[in-house]
């Protein structure tokens, strides 16, 4: 029985349509997909349901029906009614959406209080038991925490059981999982599965990513610049796609054999890590504990675990941004924990961090190019002729066309920002590029273009990579070895075919498991849909 139906659905932004004609229904107890690059509209069609488009948005045409009631033209005060009650909404920042000057248990009473289904004790026992629902241990405990006390995970499930607070019929989920590890994106996702199965609940799953898709949805809608170009089965959309976007999407999904690396001296690394430890104040145990490894030039180690494993704590003692509390960092021969002033500042030229987030990596005042230039000035490289001639050289390098030189970051798309972070990183000519998530926060298809890209740059200069990666399927499209973290400690290291064929140790089996079947399916290969430097 059909519960959420679109026909002919457009959505304009000022004068620039951005959904045109968009026609889809979602059965009750169906989770269909929405699948597509950012820009795509489907987002927007997400908030169009719920009426939510940000300010200028605006539905032009077309209608959204849930069950008998037509929502386009519903006045605003019925839609609050609706919003919880009959559909609810799962964004995807819980930092964005979460109060956090308010307990958890207080943020999911309040819709049962709001929507009068509780009042008092009672919605207060309702919330533990909604947080019970969406997967939280220890429920009753966590009810009385403030959002920075829980991890990433936990908040989604936060937002879940809020979500289920007012018992809908229809959860609009919005790239859900796109910021978490593999093996919490597999726990919240089973329970938004095991949710739709046992209360008949019908979800709408937002997402860029074609391998969750396929293997978590009755059905996949494919949506390029505002239009559905291909819908139909989960098992069809990735076996046999029939457009040439979908094959994109598809060829796109991590999971490829690394090249071969470069050739190089593998006797004398260019960074080693003894008995690293580092503990901070307040924590009971330490955030990396004895961890030992070691990088020879050329070489891509892939640092893998998920939140709070110490893999980002370790990228920071690598790369001369934080001392360890014990053991050494010995990068080029030199141990840093013994060098500074002028020593440490040359170190620092030999190695560069590439961050996660491209949006918030660059200073939104400056221009791109002068964000690239900025080390070369820092370090008293060059005068402003020759600096700007290396800019241009280090945008030609990381295929960005130089007339976005001038622009500033949020002119870019976030593809484009990634590769001007990769481009400021490479502006001192460092022997190891630190690359901490570098991928997670962007498309699909963008995330290939970004690790080819960084494959070549290996390949062309033997840079050498500290990989940093919650994902085993991205580790493997660069990386020929891998050292897996967990609460600190390195529990398993190994040729990354290898611990792929025959993993050793039962964390290690989890994160490969975690990993979406879409991943290790063979793949697509479409002629490239994008010029170089767009994506």
């Amino acid at each position: 029985m059909t519960l959420l139906r679109v026909d002919g659905l457009r959505v304009a932004y000022g004068a620039a349509e951005v959904v045109r004609g968009v026609d889809f229904t979602v059965a009750r107890g169906e989770t269909v997909a929405l699948v597509g690059e950012s820009g795509s509209g489907k987002s927007t069609v997400a908030h169009a349901v719920l009426r939510l488009l940000p300010s200028g948005g605006r539905i032009t045409g077309g209608t959204i029906s849930l069950g008998d009631e037509e929502l386009t033209r519903a006045a605003e005060s019925r839609m609050r009614q609706l919003r919880g009650s009959r559909v609810a909404l799962v964004p995807q920042d819980p930092g964005a959406y979460l109060n956090p000057v308010k307990r958890i248990g207080e943020q999911v009473a309040e819709v049962r209080r709001i929507h009068r289904l509780a009042a008092g004790e009672r919605a207060a026992a309702d919330a533990v038991k909604l947080l019970t629902t969406a997967g939280l241990p220890d429920a009753a405990k966590l009810a009385r925490r403030y959002p920075h006390e829980l991890s990433g995970g936990m908040r989604q499930r936060v937002l879940i059981a809020i979500a289920l607070a007012a018992e809908p019929a229809l959860i609009v989920a919005d790239e859900p999982t796109s910021a978490l590890d593999v093996t919490v994106q597999r726990v919240i996702l089973d329970h938004l599965g095991g949710l739709s199965r046992e209360l008949g609940i019908a979800v709408l799953l937002i997402t860029h990513d074609l391998a969750v898709a396929a293997e978590r949805a009755d059905r996949v809608l494919v949506m390029r610049t505002g239009e559905i170009v291909e819908s139909g089965p989960a098992e069809l959309i990735l076996s046999r796609p029939g457009h040439d976007y979908t094959r994109a999407l598809v060829a796109s999904v991590p999971g490829g054999r690394a090249p071969e690396p470069p050739a190089a001296d593998r006797t004398h690394p260019i960074v080693e890590v003894d008995q690293l430890r580092r503990t901070f104040p307040g924590q009971e145990a330490p955030a990396v504990d004895g961890v030992t490894l070691a990088v020879a030039p050329g070489q891509a180690l892939g640092l893998v675990g998920e939140s709070g494993s110490g893999k980002s704590t370790v990228a920071r003692l690598i790369a001369c941004l934080d001392r360890p509390s014990a053991g050494r960092v010995v990068l080029d021969g030199t141990d840093t924990a013994t060098a500074s002033g002028g020593r440490l500042r040359a170190l620092r030229r030999t190695v560069q961090l590439i961050q996660q987030s491209p949006y918030t990596a660059l200073d939104p005042r400056f221009s791109v190019g002068r964000s690239v230039a900025e080390p070369l000035r820092a370090f008293g490289i060059g005068d402003r002729r020759s600096r700007r001639a290396r800019v241009a050289e280090l945008f030609d390098l990381v295929r960005l066309p130089r007339d976005l030189l001038t622009r500033r970051p949020g002119e870019l798309s976030g593809g484009q920002r990634q590769r001007v972070a990769i481009a400021r990183a490479l502006a001192l000519e460092p022997r190891l590029l630190v690359c901490d998530e570098p991928v997670s926060a962007l498309d699909v298809t963008v995330q290939s273009a970004i690790l080819d890209l960084l494959a070549e740059l290996r390949a062309e200069f033997g840079l050498a990579y500290v990989f940093i990666s919650h994902d085993l399927a991205v580790v493997r499209q660069l990386c020929d070895r891998v050292a897996v973290m967990r609460r600190g400690r390195i529990v398993e290291t190994g040729a990354t075919e290898a611990l792929f064929a025959n993993p050793g140790h039962d964390y290690t089996r989890e994160l490969l498991e975690a990993i979406p079947k879409a991943a290790t399916a063979s793949r697509a290969t479409p002629d490239s849909l994008y010029p170089a430097g767009t994506r």
